[in-house]
């Protein structure tokens, strides 16, 4: 097959669209101009997050050694100085009550809470296209099984069965990969859903009837011709899951029963920060603020991919913002005149 196929709703009917190569959605997000600038602070925190060794080295600090010497113990654990110890050793200043230093925290904490969350997502789509797949080619049986084990999945409560593992788990098992593992292993179920759906709608299409009549096997099939039609639903739902397993995973630290200290995390940092908004209010914004910047720009980059991998389908970031179709503008306009010459010859044939 030279081209994946993507099954696509419009207007209500079903009709068939080629997926966009990767060089095409490259094209594609150019004219996206929010999308592209989400993409370059993503790419931005990324490189960050890969560069926290040679950051905090060029600093000279790291995020777990104490410094109690930058503490005011008078005051309750104040830093010493101005906005919370800013200075040339440490740029952002230092932590209350333990004087660690907050920009190599941050820094590294962005490699847990970006590492957790784009592990996650990988098990989560790896489990849901295998689930799902499964169910749309095995037999009646194997799909009702599969597919009620996927709506429990569904149904659970992500944040309920997240804290119950995670309070049973023994403190000694690594608590990122613990978090990665629970987040990954309770939310595959949507995406397993998405995939099911969309392998039941293309696997009665000519070219994979054309593959199961040469002799293929169900596997070859689902490998070659299924799952190359897949990477567009699918790729546009992991972008956006990304952004939702950051948010799980902070307030899992935020709970105090996801990442534990001394290895930072922006939502534990969050956590031993809310205590501390009017005395070293940076203390609690720079993490609050990394996690908005980097939550928000998951967000308009999925959605970006979304809408260049389906160009009829329009931004769900600009519902409401003005923006009018040229295309159905053009479309309204013919209908208008239309409608307004059948009026006119109404109005002659009555007269």
């Amino acid at each position: 097959m030279s081209e994946a196929l993507v099954t696509v709703e419009a207007a209500g009917t079903g009709s068939t669209v080629p997926a966009a190569s990767g060089a095409r959605l490259f094209w594609r997000l150019r004219a996206q101009r929010a999308a592209l600038v989400a993409a370059a602070v993503v790419a931005l925190l990324v490189l960050i997050a890969l560069a926290a060794p040679l950051l905090t080295a060029v600093e000279g600090q790291d995020p777990t050694t104490y410094h109690p010497s930058l503490i005011d113990s008078a005051r309750g654990g104040v830093p010493v100085g101005s906005f919370g110890g800013i200075g040339a050793d440490h740029w952002l200043g230092v932590e209350p009550q333990t004087g660690r230093d907050l920009f190599a925290r941050l820094v590294y904490g962005a490699r847990v809470s970006l590492g957790v969350a784009l592990a996650a997502t990988v098990i989560q789509v790896v489990v849901g296209v295998v689930v799902g797949v499964a169910a749309a080619l095995g037999s009646q049986w194997v799909d009702q099984l599969l597919s009620r084990i996927t709506d429990v999945i569904v149904a659970m409560p992500l944040m309920i069965m997240s804290l119950a593992l995670l309070a049973i788990v023994p403190a000694s098992f690594p608590r990122p990969v613990l978090v990665t593992l629970v987040i990954g292993l309770v939310a595959w179920g949507s995406i397993a859903k998405i995939v099911r759906a969309q392998t039941l709608s293309t696997k009665g299409l000519d070219y994979v009837s054309a593959a199961r009549l040469s002799g293929w096997r169900t596997w070859q099939i689902a490998r070659r011709e299924l799952l190359p039609g897949l990477a567009a639903p699918v790729i546009t739902y992991a972008a956006l899951l990304v952004p939702m397993n950051i948010s799980v995973e902070s307030a899992l630290s935020f709970l105090g029963v996801g990442v534990k200290p001394p290895t930072p995390s922006w939502g534990q940092m969050l956590t031993a920060a809310d205590v501390w908004y009017q005395a070293a209010p940076q203390y609690l914004l720079l993490p609050a603020g990394a996690l908005f910047v980097t939550v928000l720009s998951l967000t308009v980059l999925g959605d970006g991919v979304r809408t260049a991998l389906d160009p009829r389908a329009a931004s769900r970031l600009r519902v409401g913002t003005g923006r009018k179709d040229p295309a159905a503008n053009a479309r309204a306009d013919v209908g208008q005149t239309a409608g307004s010459a059948d009026v006119t010859k109404k109005k002659e044939a009555s007269a």
